[in-house]
Parts: C-alpha cells; structure tokens; sequence
C-alpha cells in the first residue's frame, strides 16, 4: 500500500480548547486507547500473557470506577453546598466584599446558577465563600 503525505490525525490531547485534567492524569478514554495501541503493536511472536491482560484490564475498571466515584463526589457537594445556601435565607450574615470590608444583612435569596451557590443580602450578590458569620434574625416585635 502506498503510504501519503496526508497530515496525522489530531489527537484529543492536542486540542487546545480541551482543558488539560489535573496532574496530567489519564482517563479513562486515553487509558482504553493506550491498552488498544499496546494490543495492537505487540509481538505477535511473544503475546502479551493471559494475566498481565486481566491486569490491565482490572486497571481500566478502577480507572473508570474512581472517574464515576469522583463525579458522584462533586455532585454531593454541589447538592450540601445548595443546601447550605438555601438554610441561610432569613438568616443574619456577615460578609468579606471584594474589597475586604465587612458587611451585614439578611439573606433574602440564594441563587444556584455557576460553580458556587450565591446569597442575596439586599441588593448585592454574595458568595458563600465570602460569609463569615451567621447569626439567627433579631425578633421584630409583634405589632
């Protein structure tokens, strides 16, 4: 078979608009394609033995089963982290702003959108990370 000039094929972690995973860790879609690309190359005069297969193999299924642990992981903390947001409506809280003063009020709202839940305190967007005091509403007398 002739062999062309046609350009490589771009791999997937070429890509630059695909963001890079901590630590260079291998998933689970680059561990499978490197298992298949050792298969596929091996010695046909000296195959790869029936054990270190099922070993690597066995790696694959931990490597796929940590991957679904730690996305199970995240999503419980979004949900305690939501929970969390939403207990502080009607509380008191003091808040750190973006220029590191203090600042107090009641929570009104919490809103869920993004990464981090947010807490409305009067007219401004507050990040759970910023509160650093919570305290129960003072009682208004009964009219």
């Amino acid at each position: 078979m002739p062999k062309t000039n046609a350009p490589a094929k771009k791999q997937d972690s070429d890509d630059p608009d695909k963001p890079a995973k901590p630590g260079g860790d291998l998933g689970r879609d680059a561990f499978l394609k490197l298992l298949v690309a050792q298969l596929r190359n091996q010695d046909p005069t000296a195959p790869m033995k029936n054990t270190e297969f099922l070993a690597q193999t066995a790696q694959f299924t931990v490597v796929e089963k940590l991957t679904d642990m730690a996305t199970m992981e995240q999503n419980l903390l979004n949900a305690q982290l939501q929970l969390g947001a939403s207990n502080l409506i009607g509380r008191m809280i003091t808040y750190t702003d973006a220029e590191g003063k203090e600042h107090s009020g009641v929570v009104s709202s919490a809103k869920f959108a993004g990464g981090s839940p947010t807490l409305r305190v009067g007219d401004t967007d507050v990040a759970l990370s910023a509160v650093k005091e919570v305290r129960q509403t003072p009682a208004t007398p009964a009219s």
